[in-house]
């Protein structure tokens, strides 16, 4: 019976974007097809919620497992968050001119088809379809950046198709090496890319290639990670796209890069003969950190600020798993998700900012406490959140991941701290302007769309609190697995 429920819950969350591609293609009303994109993203959040507790047997194709679940619901729930607030704002956007009728219609339908490839991407047993689902999503992004076809857009969507495509081919040349080293002992075809039979036998392949490999696995997906020196594209596919798809960006397609990195990761850590991932890793997610932290004292876009924001932090959440080990697992897979919850209640905080004030010039946004109060207090709220300040559950995330830093290496402990409190100087710089600064006007915006924003920080705050035991239990044993 479990079984059938678990391959019920996961058809439906692949069938469910997919026919509501095909059917808000179609839907001409702006109203009814916001409206059916949030119902569609309710159902493909229930579908997530039903895989943690029913799971599906494994093909050679797709795969439910501990680890992906976490994934997924994180990725589930942000996408149905987003897609209630996407109504309001691109509403608000065709009523200013900014976006034509003709354009909501395939802004919706490939929504549906951005949930649908990183879905594909999180449940692929394949290594091969993982690549697809991931390649998909980055074509999809592209669309929907460059959807307001100013000349910025254009450029930004041009720079990141280049660079993402780049990466895609570095990560697609990298799958190829894993599936070369695993033929000789997996025999050719479907069974020498099933990522569980890959990590059962990677003991038996030949090092170089896995080493080679992770190589280009590493650049390949860490671009689409938005790590250092490989992450030009992030600030201005922000800055540019659409705000909704900011947050989509920022709280999950990150997240779908960087498990794929886990993925491969396991696979070389079942071959004793193969260099360590964990120090690459480390390295990058500390110069990521680093920058990032020094680049946001020269943002001048509100947006771009946030941008490298979601550098700094994917930062923070590689070196932890580069770190390993139970504790800097479990901080990683906490902070993953308190970011992505965070950093997308943030965009949508921003995006309405914009909105209101028609710039996203940091300086022309003052005073928001002021002019509208509860949008300011919420940002102010989540930008305390996202520096790793307590009670919000990206303070716990980082508390734990520097006391296992510590407790490995006093050198390694050090630039991470260091980073850490860089990037939160600059927030708090920058906060303060736009939060308290002299204002003359007032904005008028319903309470109720705030609703969204409102949820992700109670989660937060809720997180860095009090993490109920099943959670507990459940990040501690995909920690366990992850190495």
């Amino acid at each position: 019976m479990s079984g059938a429920l678990g391959t019920l819950a996961l058809a439906g969350l692949l069938a469910i974007p997919a026919l509501g591609a095909l059917l808000l293609a179609l839907i001409p009303n702006y109203r009814v097809s916001a409206a059916v994109n949030v119902m569609l993203c309710a159902l493909t959040l229930g579908c997530a919620v039903l895989l943690y507790a029913y799971r599906p047997a494994a093909s050679l194709y797709l795969l439910v497992d501990d680890v992906n679940t976490v994934f997924l619901i994180v990725t589930a729930l942000v996408g149905f968050t987003t897609s209630a607030f996407s109504a309001g704002y691109i509403a608000h956007e065709l009523q200013g001119g900014r976006l034509r009728k003709k354009d909501l219609r395939f802004y919706h339908a490939m929504y549906q088809v951005l949930m649908l490839a990183m879905n594909v991407a999180l449940v692929s047993n394949n290594i091969g379809l993982m690549w697809v689902g991931i390649e998909v999503a980055t074509l999809t992004t592209v669309v929907m950046v460059g959807l307001y076809r100013t000349n910025a857009a254009l450029e930004a969507a041009w720079k990141y198709f280049i660079l993402g495509s780049v990466g895609i081919a570095l990560a697609l040349f990298g799958t190829i090496l894993v599936y070369l080293a695993a033929q000789e002992h997996l025999g050719q075809g479907l069974a020498a890319m099933a990522w569980d039979r890959l990590v059962s036998s990677s003991g038996r392949c030949d090092p170089a290639l896995l080493n080679l490999a992770f190589v280009f696995l590493l650049l390949g997906y860490g671009t689409k990670v938005g790590l250092v020196p490989v992450h030009a594209w992030l600030p201005d596919a922000h800055a540019e796209g659409p705000t909704p798809i900011s947050a989509v960006l920022s709280g999950l397609l990150l997240n779908v890069a960087l498990f794929a990195l886990l993925r491969f990761k396991l696979i070389m850590a079942g071959n004793p003969g193969v260099i360590a991932p964990g120090p690459l890793m480390i390295t990058l997610g500390l110069v990521s950190l680093i920058f990032a932290g020094f680049m946001l004292f020269r943002r001048r876009d509100i947006k771009r600020l946030f941008a490298y924001s979601s550098i700094e932090h994917m930062g923070i959440i590689t070196l932890a798993f580069g770190l390993g080990g139970p504790l800097a697992n479990f901080a990683g897979l906490l902070h993953m998700a308190m970011h992505s919850l965070t950093k997308s209640g943030i965009f949508f905080g921003v995006g309405y900012v914009s909105q209101l004030e028609g710039t996203q010039r940091i300086a022309d946004i003052q005073g928001l406490t002021r002019s509208q109060p509860l949008l300011g207090w919420l940002l102010v709220a989540a930008v305390v959140a996202i520096a790793g300040m307590p009670p919000f559950g990206v303070f716990t995330a980082e508390f734990l991941l520097i006391s296992s830093t510590f407790a490995r290496s006093i050198w390694l402990a050090i630039p991470l701290v260091l980073g850490i409190a860089i990037a939160f100087s600059a927030l708090m710089y920058r906060l303060h302007g736009v939060a308290f600064g002299e204002t003359s006007h007032r904005h008028a915006l319903p309470r109720y769309r705030l609703a969204p924003m409102g949820l992700h920080l109670l989660l937060v705050a809720i997180a860095g609190v009090y993490l109920p035991v099943a959670v507990v239990t459940w990040f501690r044993h995909v920690a366990s697995l992850l190495g």
